[in-house]
């Protein structure tokens, strides 16, 4: 087929529709015609005359009357509330869950007064008791109550893909969405995950559309670019959780080849011939792609490669190199801002000399800056061949050098595959020709290399102290 397949962020949207409206569909009969009738009275936007009747919905949810048939009825129906609602209404909904049914204050402060009176022992136990009780918020049970529907947890992760970015701009929402965190986070743990090969003849075709709104690195241009990234040299591999089963929670892509991958155009054409697996002696992971918003800053990615490294290890003992072909995102947007800003020591007396053979003698901050937001740069291989040595440069210290407050790496590709034990290794040009690439990381891609026996001592000395391993090639870009 040759319809284009370019995953876009509508197509994400257009799942998470499709899920809503099956879940309307699938908790109608749940909430039955008695529960029901609140949720088709209120309107899509959730007017102000409409709250009452909603906080006294979530209210008869929490009352908890009735056995667990009605408790699941009152829950299924105020699911069916917020999935009717446009936007705009949901959220209201979410704001009238995180500020109306938040922890009483003034019972957080009954509750420390007693416990610091306390004198016996069982006075103090009691009095502990009751302090975890009202600093829990009654919200958490709510939520908690819609994980007992059919795709409950699914429901619930939506719901806090919707509440991020919501909570950028508004704390309370912020709170909110940090309890659903600390919720997905237990339910989510890595033990209860499964792990799964995806192949082409397996998969269904729900699943196959999935992975092409979900891929995240590098957009799959067509049916023949999945399937090429399903053949029998490549391996895709997924993360699912038992109440989701049908929704991948993250992936990763490996291709199967000889020797250290420099270019992700070779990687991913369809047109290459495929290699014999048992031939091959490197293993590149080339993308790895969250799969649901809603579980951003629950991680299990540094246990999804040690696994499908364990995997392949076992499935091909020849495969001696586990590494990376990835992208560097925020590359461009801090050289800009860096030049821009006139930072000092930026640009080297070397590199000075190096713009000043272009003919660059003045302002050679500023043309840097039009050059790489132009659209046509990289067609010039003389302009190609001075760039590289400065680019090279400035990449390798905005990787190895440049560090966000608590000390850890600034590019936050680099920070995940550092935080997982991995090594910076090696630093490709052109690497990346897309739009994208070019405009986040002026085409340059860089292998992080997975080394079974310093994976753990990596980890530990990037995480406690925030130093980075680094090849002797990255080092001599440093010392340049």
């Amino acid at each position: 087929m040759s319809i284009n397949l370019v995953a876009k962020p509508e197509d994400r949207g257009n799942l998470i529709r499709q899920a809503l409206r099956s879940l309307r569909a699938g908790w109608q009969g749940i909430a039955g015609a008695r529960y029901d009738a609140a949720a088709a009275s209120m309107r899509p936007d959730l007017p102000g005359d409409d709250l009452e009747p909603l906080r006294q919905q979530m209210r008869a949810c929490l009352e908890g009357r009735g056995g667990e048939v009605s408790a699941r009825a009152r829950a299924a129906a105020l699911g069916r509330a917020y999935l009717t609602l446009d936007p705009t209404g949901r959220e209201r909904f979410l704001r009238v869950l995180a500020v109306d049914f938040d922890i009483a204050e003034a019972e957080v402060s009954a509750a420390i007064d007693a416990l610091k009176a306390a004198q016996s022992l069982e006075e103090r136990n009691r009095t502990r008791q009751r302090l975890r009780a009202t600093l829990e918020p009654p919200r958490v049970k709510l939520l908690t109550q819609f994980n007992s529907l059919p795709q409950g947890i699914k429901f619930l992760v939506n719901m806090r893909a919707e509440l991020l970015p919501l909570g950028r701009k508004d704390p309370a929402l912020a709170l909110l969405a940090d309890d659903l965190r600390v919720l997905l986070a237990t339910w989510f743990d890595v033990d209860f995950l499964e792990l799964r090969r995806i192949t082409w003849d397996t998969a269904s075709g729900a699943l196959l559309e999935k992975l092409i709104a979900y891929e995240a690195v590098h957009p799959i241009e067509s049916w023949d670019d999945l399937k090429n990234r399903l053949d029998y040299d490549r391996r895709y591999f997924a993360y699912f959780h038992p109440r989701m089963p049908d929704e991948p929670l993250i992936f990763v892509e490996v291709a199967l080849v000889n020797g250290m991958a420099d270019n992700v155009q070779n990687l991913l054409d369809p047109k290459a011939p495929p290699q014999d697996p048992k031939t091959a002696d490197a293993a590149i992971f080339y993308s790895i792609s969250n799969a649901q918003r809603g579980l951003d800053g629950i991680s299990f990615g540094n246990f999804l490669i040690k696994r499908v490294v364990g995997e392949l290890s076992h499935e091909f003992p020849n495969i001696k190199t586990f590494a990376t072909l990835s992208p560097i995102p925020g590359f461009v947007h801090w050289l800009d801002l860096a030049l821009s800003e006139g930072r000092p020591g930026l640009l080297k007396p070397a590199d000075r000399k190096t713009l000043t053979a272009l003919g660059v003698t003045k302002g050679a901050k500023g043309w840097l800056r039009q050059t790489l937001a132009g659209s046509d740069w990289h067609h010039n291989e003389a302009l190609l061949k001075t760039l590289r040595p400065l680019l090279f440069r400035l990449c390798a210290q905005y990787l190895a050098r440049e560090q966000r407050s608590g000390g850890t790496a600034l590019d936050p590709v680099a920070h995940f595959h550092l935080s997982n034990g991995a090594l910076m290794d090696r630093l490709n040009w052109m690497a990346d020709r897309s739009k994208r690439g070019l405009r986040h990381s002026a085409g340059l891609m860089i292998n992080y290399r997975y080394d079974l026996a310093k994976i753990e001592e990596n980890h530990e000395l990037y995480r406690s102290s925030g130093k980075r391993a680094l090849s002797p090639g990255i080092r001599g870009l440093l010392s340049g």
